[in-house]
């Protein structure tokens, strides 16, 4: 079985190098405004060509991070970034946004595009549908288990790559929404301010409590069962993280693969001596998250700067890697001495020197031709073996034969740092706006029963969005549901697994026999999902906020994909959505608790208590979601009765999201936005005025 890729983080150009030196087989940056990791140092555009040249001298891939959520105006701006990055030579740019991905796909075919962790694929049904969009790599969720990642490398069709070390998010990439709606800095667009890391706890506060900050993780004693289930890369995480840390991380690591073993001891303090938080966890990857999962990093963590200098020491002058070349130096007489050079990679070039001379003293022999042209040093070029054909009584001076190298060896450099040539389209028109409409319909989603009430209707609601587990069992529907002129529509699980989708094939199923014809879609897995479900007539699809559409071109390529409707990320501002064209049916959740995390671990690690409290006594509810993972919810719910700016966006449907709501405050809520009423207790205007950064 191939060895998986080596990729390490590059946050600037001593990271790089510090990466490239110690064994990385790629690495990826920022290069530009829109990639996940803005506070990190990033790359002008001189710096990243020089760091494509360097590292395409080493044999080492560079991948681009595009990787955030795009609105209408900038979607132009990433993808002329993309086209310079292409033309400088990057081998593969990484994607979130479903517009972007479009674009590069018609404009950049060439190019190769890998699907980013934040685009929350953990299915092999969501890869396939990334292959059949052009993708060649997935980079899966941080939780999926051994299990998980085996069924996306047997039945996903594409390269996988998976993270092996560093920082843990505590929400599925892509999916989190707290520090984007408690301070105004999206994660979607690289700029969390990491809330998950500062105190808080279930139930009642504790300073020394850290509910959402999980141990980094550590893959190291499972790279030979990552490598032989097919893992194409092994992602270590740290853009933010000193040179040093990359260095000492990425070291071990490249080692490890090598030698195809687990860590030694030595070699496991030095990876927590680089960094750690309260030590290292797989709990992911066993299936066994838990409290054991959580960790802070101490105020009083032992200092690592000896560590880091003899780290220094092995990039600082570029002398720890090497470049292998053969060599063939033919000299005879009447004609141009020539040297060929030879890479490991199948490269060869051949350069012509100066006519050779009748030796009047010393003629020259294979041994003192391979002498000279093994100085090699000052480049990154060690030559192991070298082949002189010479004939007898013939002299070339000592400049000659240094000149003959240098240029042999500027020929080869050239050779492994070409840019490929790639083919470039204009990118094409917007899609055609859809019909404008005056006043949005009302959806309502409930996620319990008894929040199901006769008040609800008198909103005359277009949709009710009941979650697909209530089918499990012969509940009953209210009998005013039944009659009511509103479409019955099934949630799904917005996390699920490969091993899930026979029971949840048969729930929808049920689901069309109990009057269900419509289905809210919040992850791109489901789409196969729905449309390989055998059931009479196909359900209609709406796409959910979960598919963070910020832009139009994102909402069109979903409706290529059969979506009939789309709810639109709750990070635009009321602005943004008015101006977005409307290629199917807009949706907006105008009230509600606004989800801020799903989670795979439960905060704290425990099932115990019903709300976390952060140092501000905040309280954010936490519910029960699909497959004992937690949703968390705002502190206080989105309140926009009282607005109208929402009502002149466009939006075909507005959707009021009850979550921890009783029967009296779901009707409470319901006259509220009929009669346009001020909230009669806390509440927010999330992010619809003032917009994320």
């Amino acid at each position: 079985m191939k060895a998986p890729e080596l990729l390490a983080p590059a946050g600037s150009m001593d990271a790089l190098r510090a990466a490239v030196q110690n064994g990385a087989d790629a690495v990826y940056l920022g290069y530009g405004q829109f990639h996940a990791r803005v506070r990190a140092s990033g790359f002008s555009e001189e710096e990243f060509r020089d760091a494509l040249r360097y590292c395409h001298l080493y044999g080492v891939r560079v991948y681009m991070t595009l990787n955030t959520l795009l609105t209408d105006r900038e979607l132009p701006a990433a993808l002329e970034q993309a086209r310079a990055a292409s033309r400088m030579g990057v081998d593969a740019v990484l994607v979130q946004d479903w517009g972007l991905l479009a674009l590069l796909r018609a404009c950049l075919p060439d190019l190769p595009v890998h699907a980013s962790t934040q685009m929350s694929v953990f299915t092999s049904g969501g890869v396939r549908v990334l292959r059949e969009a052009g993708c060649t790599r997935v980079v899966a969720a941080r939780e999926c288990s051994r299990d998980d990642i085996a069924a996306l490398c047997d039945n996903g069709g594409l390269e996988i790559e998976t993270f092996v070390h560093g920082a843990l998010c505590m929400c599925y990439s892509g999916q989190c929404e707290m520090s984007a709606v408690i301070g105004g800095r999206s994660g979607n667009r690289g700029r969390c301010a990491q809330p998950c890391r500062l105190p808080c706890a279930v139930g009642k506060f504790r300073p020394d409590a850290y509910a959402l900050s999980l141990k980094d993780l550590n893959m190291s004693a499972h790279l030979e069962e990552l490598r032989n289930m097919g893992v194409a890369c092994l992602k270590i995480e740290g853009r933010l993280k000193r040179p040093e840390y990359v260095a000492v991380v990425t070291s071990v690591y490249a080692r490890l693969l090598r030698e195809r073993r687990a860590p030694s001891p030595k070699e496991a303090a030095l990876l927590e001596q680089a960094f750690s938080r309260s030590g290292f966890t797989d709990a992911y990857w066993t299936a066994a998250p838990g409290p054991r999962m959580f960790g802070a990093r101490s105020e009083n963590a032992p200092d690592p700067e000896t560590l880091y200098r003899e780290a220094r020491a092995t990039y600082e002058n570029d002398r720890t890697r090497k470049i292998s070349v053969d060599a063939l130096c033919t000299i005879r007489p009447g004609a141009g001495a020539r040297l060929t050079l030879s890479d490991r990679d199948g490269r060869r070039v051949s350069v012509t020197g100066p006519l050779p001379e009748p030796a009047r003293n010393r003629p020259l022999t294979p041994e003192r031709i391979a002498e000279r042209l093994r100085k090699t040093g000052g480049t990154a070029y060690v030559c192991d073996t070298v082949r002189a054909d010479v004939s007898e009584g013939l002299s070339l001076s000592v400049g000659a034969l240094n000149a003959l190298r240098r240029d042999a060896l500027d020929a080869l450099s050239a050779c492994r740092t070409a840019v490929p040539v790639r083919r470039e389209r204009p990118a094409p028109p917007l899609p055609d706006t859809g019909r404008p409409v005056a006043v949005p319909r009302c959806t309502l989603s409930v996620c319990r029963p008894e929040q199901l009430v006769p008040d609800l209707l008198e909103l005359r609601p277009a949709r009710v969005y009941v979650p697909l587990e209530w089918f499990a069992d012969t509940r009953v529907f209210p009998d005013w549901l039944n009659s009511a002129n509103a479409e019955l529509c099934a949630v799904l699980p917005r996390v699920w697994r490969d091993r899930d989708e026979s029971a949840l094939r048969d729930l929808l199923r049920r689901a069309a026999s109990r009057r269900v014809t419509g289905v809210l879609a919040g992850n791109i897995g489901h789409l196969p999902l729905i449309y390989e479900s055998t059931v009479a007539r196909p359900p209609h699809v709406y796409g959910d906020f979960g598919l963070n559409v910020t832009n139009t071109r994102s909402a069109a390529w979903l409706a290529e994909r059969g979506l009939q409707s789309v709810c639109v990320s709750f990070e635009l501002r009321t602005g943004q959505i008015r101006d977005m064209q409307k290629p199917l049916p807009f949706e907006s959740i105008v009230y509600g608790r606004l989800p801020l995390m799903i989670t795979e671990n439960r905060p704290g690690g425990t099932r115990t208590g019903s709300v976390l409290t952060d140092r501000s006594g905040a309280a954010f509810p936490l519910l029960d979601a699909f497959g004992g993972r937690t949703e968390i919810e705002n502190s206080r719910p989105l309140w926009l009765a009282d607005r109208d700016e929402w009502r002149k966006t466009g939006l075909s449907f507005a959707r009021l999201r009850f979550t921890t709501e009783s029967p009296e405050e779901c009707a409470n809520v319901v006259r509220g936005y009929r009669d346009h009423l001020p909230a009669s207790g806390p509440f927010t205007r999330g992010l619809y005025e003032r917009g994320v950064e």
